[in-house]
């Protein structure tokens, strides 16, 4: 069934002009005409101007196959698009959306012919992502009239538009386009002028630290890329969607956010340097951070960087029982986890209670499997039935590994492993589920550190399909391939990194949480739109501050200063505003107050 177009009779914005019709402006002015506008499509190439129509034929007809327009529809809409390479096709527009290049020069030109052309009321909006919108606004002839409209690639698919005010916009323009974009199916955010705005501004210091990663050979492209869509349900990893937004496209965005903040967190990895001027520019090209089937595919292909599928495996330890240390959610969530694929598991606590309380957890998480119909009666009974509880790490005696998964505290840890090393047997795998505590430091409590590694599980566990593999330096290669093997079995997915505060996930998502906290701190945007942004602009399943109040703000803060102390970064000290609502003893839902308040049950 086709949809009905806007009815765009209330909105003073009848005519639109879209200059520059690259992937964006094509976009949006398929946008604009399916919603009723008359568009002028202006570029300097005719070449361009011509592939704009195309694209928007074939975008179209696209539509009248999947039953969303009419043929008299998309006739309708063909129709009420004109293209030129004359700016002063402009001239009777409403509203001038300028999509060139992110270039001040280009831009400038841009805007000073357009104030010889277009009427005083005009509105002129920059669809940049980087640049000020009011250092191109203070040299228009009115300056009240321009703005930012920053549409989200694909504009058609893409909900989110940002709305960027300067000190010197007219509430009246703000207002007119805001109209616009509502009308235009969008929702629209209003931020202020600064580097990247909200979507960008956070999204794109994450890509960077990521690249910084990367470069540094922390982890390979593959781990780090399934980590971030693993661990946080992101929809891409960030160095495929660095090859989507092309590598010189981020380092232009990067360097004019460093241009106007000097965050170090915004200064380019020179590695998207290297990548750019070697041409190797992402899927554009067929080559970036990955190698590409051909320019402008998303197939990716096997290059000499792909991990060898045949390469030799150390033999790892045989692992028939399990020990689980804890009595929490993680600990009951883990043990939960070994038991369904097959292992004999003790789950030990500090007491006998204490250990059955989590094996109760266990047997309400396994009821609510076999209510939702993802496992049998019997299967959950037999699940359960793998599962000893004891009051005692004795109880670990034979066991072939055992994890840990006490309080995040390095004394307790420090303590538990020291009797770990007393109770286990020789050859047993020990490891830590710290999520930012150095390994090493569990492993020198024991008189056999290269037993020890980490193995991060995400909460909770029996969902999250991550785990991060730590080695430290002392730990042995048939330990590390054990437990690569013990996380195939139990269907989890895991990547490899060296032992550094955060790892993979932690060390890319905690800044840019604190990042959006620094946004709100400095009353740049409100909590609902940066969490919009992110969700609409980002793909993120969650806001940063939904997601920061299920995490609980005082881990949180503690992450943050594991990762400040660390990497010693002035960028990376938590915002005060944080370190404030934990102090008030706002920690998230679990208080029932954190940034957001919720009803208490």
């Amino acid at each position: 069934m086709a949809t009905p177009l806007s009815d765009p009779s209330l909105s003073p914005l009848q005519t639109i002009a879209v200059v520059g019709l690259g992937t964006m402006g094509t976009g949006i002015a398929e946008v604009l005409a399916r919603a009723g506008r008359e568009v002028v499509g202006i570029d300097i190439s005719e070449a361009q101007a011509a592939t704009a129509v195309a694209t928007l034929e074939t975008a179209t007809a696209r539509a009248v196959q999947r039953g969303r327009l009419t043929e008299q529809e998309r006739a309708d809409v063909l129709a009420r698009v004109h293209v030129s390479t004359d700016l002063r096709a402009a001239a009777d527009a409403d509203l001038v959306i300028e999509v060139a290049p992110e270039s001040y020069e280009i831009k400038h030109q841009i805007f000073r012919e357009l104030d010889g052309i277009v009427r005083p009321e005009t509105i002129l909006a920059t669809g940049t992502n980087a640049l000020s919108v009011t250092r191109l606004a203070a040299d228009s002839a009115r300056p009240e009239r321009v703005l930012g409209l920053h549409f989200f690639n694909p504009a058609p698919a893409m909900k989110l538009v940002e709305v960027v005010s300067s000190v010197l916009t007219a509430p009246a323009a703000v207002t007119a386009v805001t109209d616009l974009a509502l009308d235009l199916g969008k929702e629209p955010v209003a931020v202020g002028d600064r580097p990247g705005f909200v979507a960008d501004g956070l999204l794109f210091g994450y890509l960077n630290q990521a690249a910084a990663m990367y470069e540094a050979k922390y982890a390979s492209r593959e781990d780090i890329d399934a980590a971030m869509r693993l661990g946080c349900g992101l929809p891409m990893g960030p160095l495929a969607l660095l090859d989507l937004i092309g590598v010189d496209t981020a380092r232009t965005v990067l360097e004019a956010m460093y241009t106007e903040s000097h965050d170090r967190l915004h200064a380019p990895a020179p590695i998207l340097k290297q990548l750019s001027e070697a041409g190797l520019t992402g899927r554009k090209s067929g080559r970036g951070f990955y190698t590409y089937e051909a320019p402008g595919s998303a197939t990716v292909v096997r290059d000499a960087l792909t991990p060898s599928e045949s390469a030799t495996q150390v033999q790892g330890r045989e692992v028939r029982s399990v020990g689980v240390a804890g009595s929490g959610t993680m600990a009951s969530g883990i043990a939960e986890v070994f038991a369904k694929a097959g292992y004999e598991v003790v789950l030990a606590a500090r007491s006998e209670e204490k250990a059955q309380t989590a094996k109760a957890r266990i047997g309400k998480s396994l009821s609510r499997s076999v209510d939702k119909g993802r496992m049998t009666a019997e299967a959950a009974a037999q699940t359960l039935d793998r599962i000893t509880a004891a009051g005692s790490y004795e109880a670990f005696a034979d066991v072939d590994l055992a994890v840990e998964a006490v309080a995040e505290d390095l004394e307790i840890k420090q303590q538990l492993f020291q009797a770990l090393d007393k109770v286990c047997k020789p050859g047993a795998v020990l490891a830590t589920t710290t999520s930012s505590l150095p390994v090493v430091a569990c492993a020198r409590a024991t008189s056999r550190p290269q037993d020890v590694i980490g193995m991060h599980f995400f909460n909770p566990a029996p969902a999250m399909k991550l785990v991060e593999v730590v080695r430290t330096v002392l730990t042995a290669d048939d330990v590390h391939a054990t437990v690569r093997e013990v996380c195939g079995r139990i269907k989890k997915h895991a990547v490899d990194c060296g032992d550094r505060a955060g790892f993979i996930v932690n060390a890319l998502l905690f800044p840019y949480l604190n990042n959006a906290i620094k946004m709100v701190q400095e009353h740049y945007a409100s909590l609902d739109d940066i969490d919009a942004a992110m969700k609409l602009g980002g793909g993120y399943p969650m806001g940063p501050f939904e997601l920061l109040d299920v995490v609980g703000l005082d881990v949180s803060l503690a992450i943050e200063k594991v990762l400040h102390r660390e990497f010693r970064d002035p960028g990376l000290a938590p915002a005060p505003l944080l370190e404030h609502l934990v102090a008030a003893g706002c920690l998230g839902r679990k208080t029932g107050r954190g940034f957001r308040e919720y009803a208490r049950r």
